[in-house]
């Protein structure tokens, strides 16, 4: 058989945790991560070939479902052969990782804690491990957030992502970087774990000013959620938008900054200042 009149070149590149990935060209993605699907899907479409069952944005997106983060199908995707896995190391199991890779399969794993990180590892994986120029809508984000500073005298505040049994936000998370930056201060900031599971009579006791309750992972809603918290005024904030890094960090400061504004202008008696950004420059 002859050899191809140009064959590609490879090349080898570092994920966020320092694996070595062979790469070629890059024609065929699977996405374990909802966000990096959004983030894949928004910048080449037809890029990706498989995704999982919680991948829900693009709204259109048609691609084989793999199963979900925790138990993805690693035989279907090895039988989609992908050019590319992306995964995170929060939200994949290294397990599920191992078997792609012994598989023959190259994964590339992102880590991300805060949002400077984030910035940092949605243009490598975009530009280094797919091959693809920066996107516009990555630098409508950093322009959407430069300007948003939690300055000032932060509102205390517990942050559960569960119940039953109830969870938190604790440290080094990227939920908290962004309420930080828009000024909230989450209680359990520098907890020895990243989500503790607080008990909630310890949650009530903590002093909190005010409860930021995200409609994901768990979905917590007016009705479901804000009594638990008697006399505390309670933020129901979008999920996606507090935990997803990709396009939706376009919209998120503006959207966050009004989600919360009503619980904590409550506390401050006031409103927010420092947390409004500036009108979206994309």
């Amino acid at each position: 058989m002859a050899s191809p009149a140009h064959p590609t070149a490879l090349r080898t590149e570092h994920d966020d945790q320092d694996h070595p990935l062979r790469l070629g060209d890059v024609r065929r993605v699977v996405s374990l991560v909802p966000s990096l699907t959004e983030a894949v899907a928004t910048t080449a479409p037809g890029l990706l070939v498989g995704a999982t069952d919680w991948c829900t944005h693009p709204a259109d997106l048609d691609v084989v479902r793999i199963g979900g983060t925790k138990n993805p199908d690693t035989g279907r995707i090895a039988s989609l052969a992908p050019d590319l896995v992306l995964a995170n190391e929060e939200e994949n199991r290294v397990s599920d990782l191992d078997a792609l890779r012994a598989a023959g399969i190259q994964v590339w794993v992102t880590e991300v804690r805060t949002l400077d990180q984030a910035l940092r590892s949605l243009d490598r994986m975009l530009t280094l491990a797919c091959g693809l120029p920066r996107p516009l809508w990555l630098d409508q984000a950093q322009a959407a957030w430069q300007d948003v500073r939690g300055d000032g005298a932060r509102v205390r505040a517990v942050v559960p992502i569960w119940r039953r049994p109830w969870m938190v936000l604790g440290r080094d998370t990227f939920a908290g970087d962004l309420l930080a930056r828009l000024g909230v201060h989450q209680l359990f900031a520098d907890h020895a774990e990243r989500y503790p599971a607080i008990p909630l009579p310890e949650l009530l006791a903590a002093g909190s000013e005010a409860v930021v309750l995200p409609d994901e992972p768990y979905r917590f809603t007016a009705t479901d959620g804000p009594e638990a918290f008697p006399g505390l005024p309670s933020a129901l904030v979008s999920g996606r938008h507090l935990t997803w890094y990709g396009p939706s960090l376009v919209t998120a400061p503006a959207l966050l900054a009004a989600q919360l504004r009503p619980a904590v202008a409550s506390v401050r008696g006031a409103s927010v200042p420092g947390t409004a950004p500036g009108p979206s420059r994309g």
